[in-house]
């Protein structure tokens, strides 16, 4: 769908709010975050659980999802007019649905997972109580989390074009600092071929800066809405160059393709040292992203005449708040350092495929998956009882836009090469997995930051029963999970032989069951109680207990 279509399409759609009260954001729709961009609408709950959540349209309940992909427990509702809304967090669905997605996890012995429906399971209109909104999957604390998306091509779009006349926003947004990125070998900005950030002291900066050939420049600013302290993404960023458009973005139409670019267009780098996003205002060579658009050079401003260059920034959010920011840099001649010298043989080239080979070590990165071209200062590390060598590619963030092979050798034969894997170290391990073929272990991942290595699982998971507890004449029964190594996979438990659902904690390693939900009647009598965890190398643990029920 175009742009316009798209635009022409959504001011004809009305769709409701999910809450009975006004609308106040904690978060907007394309705001920069660590390989992502923010898919939707955080709706604030009062620092609450348990707002009751509508749908915002005519439509059908597709699927839910429950512990996939951060969303926690999650509502996806399909609308005639082509899009589908996605209400995600929640604590709880409505009792309808709750009894759909029961029986599905009793027929598959599951608690997670992605349940789907006939367009005729559940039909829902505007308005109709869906679910209750919670604090499940990777939410940092109480909220209903919304996303809209084209059905079709299932793009993010932004629910801000449906919600116009539902949210007050008279404030623009605001710019914080800017950064000059000097080309490395070709420009110099106030005589530095290093980058520099310098504050917006005011909307008009009256600081001298110079400049001599290609720099390019980022922006560090953010937007704002009334009666909230919270801070936004911005929606639309400009950058002129004497009058002149060279750089142009509007966030209202993502791809979840286009998700792992927003490190490439994003400072990823200085991100991650200092929890600042500075939006390059020009493209590096990798990036294709539809969102922005730039002149011949990319954005990249050559400064090859000895004058003034009127900067100007203009930002724009939603409700079409706008501020200006302009400085003035003068084209001062100036010799520009040499860049580096290159390493034909640790560079990485963005635009081709890269077949990069260490002694017991492979990386195939195909084309656009870098950023820029890339030198790397591979380290290996030899382990002497190691299943593998270890190997840094990169002593810095380094996010690709999209998984990429890795191989790893193994150095010493193990009783049962299926519980191999690869493990990516950094502040956190990382599980890569991997499967095993003659000798090798080959996995993917879209970091080459990451210290990889060779692990070995064939402990299973660690399982403890905490206990049980009769709350309101209702009796629950606690366990806790954990596994040091690959990490759990799934877990199921049994009641004489016959299914029951323990459902996770959210945040937690605890599974709980409440046993008046289950198909077990009361007896009053000792009954035997199995649960069954099983990690991502398939090994499974079982611990068995009685309890009077």
């Amino acid at each position: 769908m175009g742009l316009l279509q798209y635009l022409i399409l959504a001011a004809s759609i009305t769709f409701g709010s999910p809450v009975h009260y006004a609308i106040s954001l904690a978060g907007n729709f394309g705001e920069p975050r660590p390989n992502h961009f923010h898919g939707g609408l955080d709706i604030k709950t009062d620092r609450e659980e348990g707002k009751p959540i509508f749908s915002i349209g005519d439509g059908y309940v597709s699927h839910v999802t429950i512990g996939v992909g951060g969303y926690g427990n999650a509502v996806y509702v399909h609308h005639p007019e082509g899009f589908t809304s996605v209400y995600c967090h929640l604590q709880r669905f409505s009792p309808q649905i709750t009894a759909m997605v029961r029986k599905w996890q009793y027929q598959h012995h599951l608690a997670e997972g992605e349940i789907r429906f006939r367009p005729t399971d559940f039909p829902v209109v505007k308005g109709q109580l869906i679910a209750v909104s919670g604090n499940t999957g990777s939410s940092m604390g109480p909220h209903l989390h919304l996303e809209i998306h084209e059905t079709n091509t299932w793009n993010m779009v932004d629910p801000m074009e449906f919600f116009d006349d539902k949210i007050t926003d008279t404030m623009a947004p605001v710019a914080h600092a800017f950064m000059a990125y000097p080309q490395k070998g070709t420009g110099v900005f106030n005589q530095l071929s290093d980058n520099q950030d310098f504050p917006f002291t005011h909307q008009h900066l009256d600081q001298q800066f110079t400049a001599w050939g290609k720099v390019g420049f980022g922006l560090w600013a953010d937007d704002y809405m009334d009666n909230s302290e919270n801070i936004y993404g911005i929606r639309s960023t400009a950058l002129y160059v004497d009058g002149h458009l060279v750089f142009r973005s509007d966030v209202s139409n993502v791809s979840m393709a286009d998700n792992l670019v927003v490190n490439g267009w994003g400072d990823y780098e200085y991100f991650m040292d200092h929890y600042v996003w500075y939006m390059r205002s020009f493209l590096k060579p990798g990036i294709m992203l539809p969102v922005v658009k730039t002149d011949a050079s990319r954005g990249i401003v050559n400064f090859d005449e000895e004058r003034d260059y009127h900067l100007m920034y203009v930002l724009t959010d939603y409700k079409g708040n706008e501020s200006r920011y302009s400085f003035t840099v003068r084209g001062e001649r100036t010799a520009i350092p040499p860049a580096a010298p290159s390493r034909p043989m640790h560079t990485l080239l963005h635009n081709r495929v890269n077949n990069y080979q260490l002694p017991g070590m492979q990386l195939v990165i195909g084309h656009h998956r870098l950023i820029d071209d890339l030198e790397i200062a591979p380290k290996v590390f030899h382990l002497s009882k190691g299943l593998s060598d270890a190997y840094l590619l990169a002593d810095r963030h380094c996010p690709l836009l999209d998984n990429s092979r890795i191989c790893l050798r193994l150095k010493h034969p193990v009783p049962d090469s299926s519980k191999l894997y690869i493990v990516g170290k950094g502040k956190t391990d990382r599980y890569i997995g991997g499967q095993f073929k003659d000798g090798w272990v080959t996995g993917y991942t879209h970091d080459l930051g990451l210290l990889y290595e060779l692990a070995y699982d064939d402990l299973p998971p660690y399982i403890e029963y905490v206990g049980q507890r009769t709350v309101n004449d209702s009796l629950f029964v606690w366990f806790w999970l954990s596994d040091k190594g690959s990490g759990i996979h799934h877990h199921e438990a049994y009641i004489d032989n016959q299914f029951v659902l323990f459902e996770k904690l959210d945040k937690s390693d605890v599974v709980v069951c409440k046993m008046p939900e289950t198909p077990v009647r009361r007896k009053e009598q000792w009954r035997e109680l199995r649960l069954i965890a099983v990690d991502n190398r398939n090994n499974k643990n079982e611990l068995k207990t009685q309890i009077y029920y």
